[in-house]
């Protein structure tokens, strides 16, 4: 197994993503410590995963209380004894559907306060505790960059992500921890991805199918990244086996945007 013996805490574990990913990591062989504001939805995840033979522990967590974060991630790494992954799928409270020109700053600016107060915490909290141990991984999950308009914030939000993380990059990796996000164009079987296909389309069908078909079929693949997609990525670049990566923007995209 990939990640056998690692401990993994994944933020926003009861959204489609970190539901996904924290499902991938245990099936790989991690012990997972999932977190997220609403404890029902976490603890939903969790129950899958120990049904399945997975090792999990669910805990209600506002990613952007900073005490609250810092409790969490001690708490963990008592019980655990190390934390050598964190997964970041915490959502960005983006609004789209309205053009720039007609956005309110308050409503162009929450996204990326939120993705900044969110993911610094976050990762800030972890990292704290892999600089002891000298090892270690920390991930998030952007979009990638893309002309499609009406998008708010959305896209400065993931542009600040990516630049925290080359940041922590940098500082940390004589620590032995590495950075990766993760880039989509979004999943077609995520409910937020059918929602936003919804705004910014006139077809009120938002099944997996449609929008298979609307957006994935200029990918190079023909189709876009379902979650199990993004997860098995994950997996693999939080494992040893990718113990050379790091400051890496990872493109799991199937193709829908070319890295050059």
């Amino acid at each position: 197994m990939l990640l056998e013996n690692k401990n993994a805490v994944v933020y926003g574990a009861g959204g489609a993503i970190g539901a996904a990913v924290a499902r991938a990591f245990a099936s790989d062989g991690a012990s997972v410590f999932l977190a997220g504001r609403t404890l029902a939805k976490v603890d939903s995840v969790a129950e899958a995963i120990r049904a399945t033979g997975g090792t999990a522990e669910a805990a209600e967590v506002d990613a952007g209380d900073e005490a609250a974060v810092d409790r969490h991630v001690a708490d963990v790494a008592a019980k655990a004894g190390r934390i050598d992954i964190l997964f970041n799928a915490l959502g960005m409270e983006d609004i789209q559907g309205t053009p720039l020109i007609d956005m309110s700053f308050d409503d162009f600016a929450q996204p990326v306060l939120t993705a900044t107060r969110t993911q610094f915490i976050t990762a800030r909290a972890v990292a704290r505790h892999m600089t002891e141990q000298r090892a270690g991984v920390i991930m998030s999950v952007t979009a990638e960059p893309t002309m499609a308009p009406d998008l708010g914030g959305f896209p400065a939000a993931c542009a600040v992500v990516e630049a925290l993380w080359r940041g922590f990059a940098v500082e940390l990796g004589q620590s032995g921890i590495r950075t990766v996000v993760v880039r989509s164009p979004g999943s077609p079987d995520s409910p937020g991805v059918q929602a936003v296909f919804g705004l910014h389309t006139e077809s009120p069908d938002t099944a997996t199918e449609a929008i298979q078909a609307a957006w994935g079929g200029t990918a190079a693949l023909g189709r876009l990244p379902l979650l199990a997609d993004i997860a098995n990525a994950a997996t693999l670049l939080a494992s040893d086996r990718a113990g050379a990566m790091t400051a890496t923007l990872a493109n799991v995209t199937c193709g829908a945007f070319l890295d050059m």
